[in-house]
């Protein structure tokens, strides 16, 4: 995986102070993206041992809420392995922290997606690791920018078609559930 930057006390992806990985590679191309030069998957520094202590030591501080991952596309089938990895470890390491995670993925997409009858392990790989991905995740930021609906003041969001999901109750439920701020 490769990723743009690591940026730390960030205050605009998520709740509290929170640490952020900007991952690298997206397929979506949303018309006046805000970060299209993190499109292409192989822009970037490769994701390492020092990146990722690096996010570590961030989360070991008591001021820090937790992790948001964007980009990019955490999603994105170049990311999925070490994003999978990392947000694995964050549980094991961090408990209390939540994860974000904004996708141009939908909740549906990722997590009842349309296959056709043929076999394709791959693509049924790819499938379950975003699964996994987001069953880790306290918070799913959902959808493709949509300029159109481009509304400054949708917290959280670009764009009124995105959806900030609650995690665990959708989970619990099997129907979205959106997040509100505690």
């Amino acid at each position: 995986m490769k990723y743009h930057d690591i940026t730390h006390a960030d205050m605009l992806n998520g709740t509290g102070l929170r640490v952020c990985l900007w991952c690298s590679g997206c397929n979506h191309h949303c018309k006046n993206c805000q970060n299209p030069i993190t499109w292409d998957p192989n822009d970037g520094a490769k994701f390492d041992t020092k990146a990722k202590n690096e996010i570590f030591d961030e989360l070991s501080k008591d001021y820090i809420s937790g992790i948001t991952l964007t980009g990019g596309d955490p999603l994105n089938e170049n990311n999925l392995e070490s994003v999978l990895n990392l947000v694995n470890e964050i549980r094991l390491s961090y408990p209390e922290k939540t994860i974000w995670l904004y996708t141009g993925y939908t909740w549906e997409h990722i997590m009842y997606p349309v296959v056709t009858d043929d076999f394709n392990p791959e693509r049924d790989k790819l499938v379950k690791m975003r699964q996994d991905i987001v069953r880790q995740c306290d918070v799913l930021v959902d959808g493709r920018y949509e300029e159109d609906k481009r509304d400054v003041t949708y917290h959280w969001a670009g764009s009124t078609n995105q959806r900030i999901i609650n995690v665990k109750k959708t989970l619990e439920q099997g129907s979205v559930v959106l997040w509100e701020n505690q």
